[in-house]
């Protein structure tokens, strides 16, 4: 990032104070430091995301799932790839056993996620110790969060600090793998400042044989007001080491005719070396929010960021279906090393101006960012000899025994022709945007932004100092109507669009070749319709066609990227959150989603389904109270078969997963949980990364839960 960026976001983020500040969960009545709108239980109805302003969720033409802390706690989820299943048209992914990787309307991303409204694409996994609520703003959305997004975002809103309270509370449990978890939050009001610290840790295992791991974090915050303006500072220390697992190989070589399936009889079994497949991730990441208040009418948010990550990924893998014979089984193994080192800064500016021009009320937002990424990605192969560096000698077949035998490897990194990788990569962005808010009356509500990018992508080959680079002008559009019939409820029509520079999501994969693509396109149609059905329950509905063009794909010549061919996803999704009785807390979601290639490539004939996007999804997530001590819960999720990979040679089969769990009060201020997963004891395959790389489902098992809080 040049000096003069890094100069001017300081300037933004420091000079002027203001923060978009997350809303914390649990306190809604209290005198709040941060931005508050929401109600207790599974339901948001404000959000700040969708378009930078404080606007109910009703009055926003695009379809937002929201998962709340108190869901996140009821269902005991620990992973982005548990907590999406709750979410209609969005998928998880395996992401190679060592970061979140999910599929939005049929979109496959590890770059779209965002932690208040600020970009957070390092690819490791996350948690949610800190978290109010998971927000996921589904289509194209690159005119509020810029670059990407083509199938939509995940935003997580942190627990901000509040003022005149004091908050303590814990969190311990322990499931029957072995694992166990625990977690505090302590919130001193300090006058008219406030100091809150949320931290964790958890011991990892499962029923896989080998896995093992730990995570923790910790994540203290100080808000303060000062006159008009509000600021809050944070700082979060991150460190995830665990046994990198890439799961299970298909049963055989499988062809779109006779397509294979997850290997049978292998749950639990291990394909890499324990003391070799890892993944180990760090992080250190400064936050700065304020919120000053100019006039009545105006009002000026700055936000930055600075991060600091440091990942190491090394694994052993199948690379192959088992072959051989039944008396002899085999199966192909290789193995690689992935060091990557990040620093990101990000500081961002916005200006609300409500206004009115005759009969109409607006609220206008005119923003900008910038942001700096410097990274350095390398890639060592291993060989299964010291000396002949071969792409032959890259894979080794090996007998398929129980544990897995592998064969010494060698590493040897540097250009040695053996397709290691090793890239400095520097990726500049500034952005301006504009939009417009406009009430054109009682019934109708139209939004309508423009956003530009100017992306500055340039990366250097370490080992021939070789240097490509691109600069992309992006302008992004984004217009919507909406009609309020009644107040409760509104009918909305809406069309945006996306842009992916080339580079993947990652940047670290740009060539002379693909440097000369023009970016990814993503554009969204949807027409929706949401229901406050009662104060706190509320039905949603979209249906939409998202198209992406420019798509990248392997081209004739071995080792060269092409630009051709295009996919369409379309839908529907609908939801129902919130109390159907006082008593009775309901989330409940559906999507139809069809993803296929819609042009001919070398790398896909048209019509070839897209990977990892199930045609339907049911959740359905239920807490009732059976007296003032005594809740029940019961979860079901379906997911219909789906593809591994753009081959569509391997198919993960269909599965209906049910969960339980049971709450107890044992005073006001503890509760006991007992949550049970896969009741039922289904063998499953959730997710998959290709056709050999498949993740299995946990057998039946428990979490013990004690939550206190003060």
């Amino acid at each position: 990032m040049k000096l003069y960026q890094i100069s001017a976001a300081l300037v933004i983020s420091l000079a002027t104070s203001g923060p978009a500040l997350a809303d914390d969960a649990a306190d809604t009545d209290a005198p709040a430091i941060i931005v508050t709108g929401h109600m207790d239980g599974y339901r948001t109805v404000e959000t700040n995301s969708g378009t930078k302003t404080n606007t109910p969720i009703l009055d926003v033409p695009q379809s937002i799932s929201v998962v709340t802390s108190q869901q996140i706690a009821d269902q005991q989820v620990r992973s982005v790839a548990d907590l999406v299943r709750y979410i209609p048209g969005v998928s998880a992914g395996q992401g190679e056993g060592n970061r979140d990787q999910v599929t939005l309307r049929g979109n496959n991303t590890t770059a779209d996620f965002f932690v208040d409204g600020l970009r957070d694409d390092v690819q490791y996994f996350r948690s949610f110790y800190n978290i109010d609520r998971v927000e996921v703003h589904k289509g194209a959305n690159a005119m509020v969060f810029g670059r990407g997004g083509g199938g939509g975002v995940i935003n997580r809103i942190t627990k901000g600090a509040i003022a005149d309270q004091n908050l303590y509370a814990a969190t311990v449990s322990l499931d029957t793998f072995g694992s166990y978890y625990g977690s505090a939050d302590v919130n001193i009001a300090l006058g008219s400042a406030a100091l809150r610290v949320n931290g964790f840790y958890e011991d990892l295992n499962n029923h896989r044989d080998a896995f093992s791991g730990e995570r923790y974090a910790v994540n203290p915050t100080v808000a303060a007001e000062l006159g008009n303006t509000r600021m809050e500072l944070g700082y979060e220390y991150v460190r995830d080491s665990r046994v990198a697992d890439r799961g299970i190989p298909s049963a055989f070589a499988g062809t779109i005719a006779d397509p294979a399936g997850p290997a049978r009889g292998f749950r639990d079994t291990f394909f890499g070396k324990r003391d070799f497949n890892d993944s180990d991730f760090e992080a250190h990441v400064l936050r700065f929010r304020s919120e000053s208040r100019l006039s009545e009418n105006l009002t000026f948010k700055t936000q930055a960021l600075y991060g600091d990550y440091d990942k190491s990924y090394s694994n052993v893998f199948a690379a192959t279906a088992i072959g051989g014979t039944a008396a002899a089984p085999t199966i192909g193994i290789e193995a690689y090393i992935d060091p990557t080192k990040r620093q990101t800064y990000i500081g961002q500016a916005n200006l609300e101006w409500r206004v009115s021009t005759g009969p109409f009320e607006h609220l206008l937002l005119f923003g900008g960012e910038i942001t700096g990424q410097n990274s350095r990605n390398e890639r060592i192969n291993g060989f299964f000899s010291p000396t002949v560096l071969s792409s032959a000698n890259r894979r080794s077949t090996v007998a398929l025994t129980d544990p897995l035998i592998v064969p010494p490897i060698f590493f040897v990194s540097g250009p040695t022709g053996n397709s290691n990788r090793n890239v400095r990569s520097n990726l500049d962005q500034v952005s301006a945007y504009i939009q417009d808010q406009i009430s054109l009356g009682e019934k109708f509500d139209l939004i309508g932004g423009l956003r530009f990018d100017r992306y500055e992508n340039d990366i250097v080959n370490a080992f021939t100092n070789a240097r490509v680079s691109r600069v992309d002008d992006l302008w992004s559009p984004r217009v919507g109507l909406v009609y309020k019939p009644v107040e409760a409820a509104s009918i909305y029509v809406s069309y945006s669009k996306s842009y992916l520079p080339q580079g993947g999501d990652q940047f670290v994969t740009f060539d002379a070749t693909n440097a000369a693509l023009k970016p990814e396109t993503f554009d969204n149609y949807e027409v929706g319709a949401k229901w406050n059905i009662k104060p706190d329950l509320t039905l949603t509905v979209a249906v939409y066609r998202l198209d992406r063009g420019n798509t990248r794909a392997t081209g004739p010549t071995p080792g060269t990227i092409v630009q051709t061919g295009k996919q369409r996803s379309s839908g529907f999704e609908l939801g129902l959150t919130g109390r159907i009785t006082p008593r009775w807390m309901t989330s409940l979601g559906y999507a139809n989603t069809k993803a296929e290639i819609r042009e001919t490539t070398t790398a896909a004939p048209a019509g070839r389904r897209v990977a990892q996007v199930p045609r339907n999804q049911i959740s359905l997530w239920n807490r009732y109270e059976a007296s003032s001590r005594l809740g029940l819960g019961v979860g079901l999720y379906y997911q219909s078969r789906q593809f591994a990979s753009i081959s569509n040679a391997t198919v993960l089969p269909a599965y209906t997963r049910i969960d339980a769990a049971l709450f107890y009060k044992l005073t006001d201020k503890i509760e006991a949980q007992l949550n049970v997963e896969n009741l039922t004891g289904k063998a499953y395959f959730p997710v998959a990364h290709n056709d050999n790389n498949i993740s299995t489902g946990a057998p039946i098992n428990g979490r013990f839960t004690l939550a206190a809080k003060f």
